[in-house]
């Protein structure tokens, strides 16, 4: 079986279980973000801590179980994100008293926002849904093009010292099919406004690429080449939600500004 195929297949299994999970909503949904949130902070930890580092004990690891208790009781925005806040400090400072670096502070945010910003998106109503719906339509299809269109035209590299195997080529073809995709998502579920959906999916689109990126400088920061193995084809979690939770984060701060921290959806959203 060739790679592509194993990526095909282990695509196509994770996204029947995200989807089957995103359509409950609820529980179910708290509980795959939680489960993401552990998993992103495990593999970023075993990138970034050495062997014989002293870090702040198991301060870390002992907040984000606190931060996932609260995610899974459903805790409102206002207790969630100055819980996240407190722990990154609590953390921040744990490792400068003990003067070691700052990655476990780091990778606690990155877990704990990425694992809010999806469970607050998809709320318990439908607009909720279809936020969720509209956010993996895009960073699937940005995901996709820049792979085959990257593949097919080439062209000069996007970020060649950070990830060689990425094109410019690549980049703005998965602009377009992101773009493409999140309108037809909408435009089936009924939103009415698509000119703004547009822009918000092109955003969205690049700053999926971005933490995309971004998850390549760590990765070579630490001289990985993937955060993990846990899917076959594809490496680790944050191999694979890299740009999902970068476009989350970014969905639900430009939801927060159009509605509430508690119901980011029904700003962009009303169905």
């Amino acid at each position: 079986m060739s790679n592509l195929q194993l990526r095909v297949i282990s695509a196509v299994v994770l996204a029947i279980i995200t989807l089957s999970l995103t359509w409950f909503g609820g529980l179910p949904f708290r509980l795959l973000c939680a489960v993401m949130a552990a998993v992103i902070f495990y593999e970023w930890t075993r990138m970034s801590r050495p062997a014989e580092a002293t870090g702040p004990g198991f301060l870390p690891e002992a907040l984000l179980v606190v931060f996932i208790g609260a995610l899974i009781a459903g805790l409102a925005a206002s207790w969630l994100l100055p819980l996240v806040v407190v722990a990154v400090a609590a953390v921040a400072i744990a490792a400068s008293v003990r003067k070691t670096g700052q990655w476990d502070a780091a990778g606690l945010a990155y877990a704990s926002v990425s694992g809010l910003s999806l469970a607050l998106l998809r709320d318990g109503d439908r607009s909720g849904l279809v936020a969720i719906l509209f956010l993996f339509a895009v960073v699937w299809a940005t995901d996709i093009f820049a792979y085959f269109v990257g593949r097919t035209v080439g062209g000069p590299k996007l970020a060649p010292s950070i990830s060689p195997g990425k094109t410019r080529s690549g980049a703005l073809g998965g602009a377009v099919g992101g773009v493409v995709a999140g309108l037809i998502l909408a435009a089936v579920a009924g939103v009415g406004n698509l000119a703004l959906l547009g822009l918000v999916a092109l955003v969205l689109s690049i700053v999926a690429q971005a933490g995309d990126l971004f998850e390549s400088w760590i990765k070579r920061r630490h001289g990985r080449k993937d955060s993990g193995a846990l899917i076959p084809g594809h490496g680790g979690v944050m191999d694979r939600v890299d740009g999902l939770v970068a476009a989350a984060f970014a969905l639900y701060v430009i939801g927060w500004i159009s509605a509430t921290a508690d119901h980011p959806a029904q700003g962009l959203f009303p169905v």
